[in-house]
């Protein structure tokens, strides 16, 4: 294909490296799943064809929930390749709280962010999917409107994009959503700890958002949550 010569690489994690290109005439994100030598050929092939389809269908789903992520343009199992939208107006939801909120002097942007974040996690669990790795890393700020100036950041006419589902699946389970939110908390303990509220503040809007089945959720989330206390003080 034509975009192998332009292709830029934007990041390299455990499982994939993502590249950045246009393809047919579109600024395109790749993903692409390395192959893992410990495993068997045959076992690893079928692993990763499953985990690709789960997170290009995690995607689609999302669409349904009004939850909004990169468009899906190729999934190509040979290449163990996923092509989707690249953003080019984008900021983590890490980067935007580590680098442009004002702890000092009591920024409501966070508070948008909060509820940004609840409300999307519970469209999500409302759909039956379970993302899997929920933490502010997987989550994009963009601007509402793609005619937004450079301070698109400042205007507060932000959305959220939900990106990374490649440990999603989909499952009505009450404790499978419970441990989503417990994986949400602990990485806001340890990304944004200089923000103690912030999750109460996220949880408090998940709540409101949807009162379907929340009673369970929040009870199996706090099961979770005593599980992990245990094993952290057992070691």
């Amino acid at each position: 294909m034509s975009e192998e010569h332009s292709l830029k690489i934007l990041k390299q994690g455990a499982e994939a490296k993502l590249f950045i290109c246009n393809y047919l005439g579109r600024p395109t994100l790749i993903k692409e799943r390395f192959q893992k030598n410990y495993r068997h050929p045959d076992l690893d092939t079928a692993i990763t064809k499953d985990r690709i389809k789960n997170e290009a269908r995690s995607i689609v789903r999302c669409k349904t929930a009004n939850v909004r992520t990169p468009a899906l343009y190729l999934v190509d199992f040979e290449r163990r390749r996923i092509y989707m939208q690249h953003f080019e107006k984008s900021i983590t939801i890490k980067d935007f709280i580590i680098n442009h909120v004002k702890k000092e002097s009591g920024d409501k942007s966070l508070s948008l962010i909060a509820k940004l974040i609840g409300e999307t996690v519970r469209k999500l669990h409302e759909n039956n999917i379970i993302h899997g790795d929920l933490t502010t890393s997987n989550m994009l700020l963009v601007p509402k409107s793609e005619n937004e100036d450079a301070n698109w950041l400042e205007s507060g006419e932000l959305d959220l994009v939900m990106i990374d589902f490649g440990l999603s699946f989909i499952d009505s389970s009450t404790e499978d959503k419970g441990v989503d939110l417990y994986v949400l908390e602990r990485a806001l303990i340890s990304t944004h700890n200089d923000y103690p509220d912030l999750f109460d503040e996220i949880l408090d809007a998940y709540k409101k958002f949807s009162k379907n089945n929340i009673k369970e959720i929040i009870s199996k989330f706090e099961e979770v949550r005593a599980r992990g206390r245990k094993r952290t003080m057992v070691g």
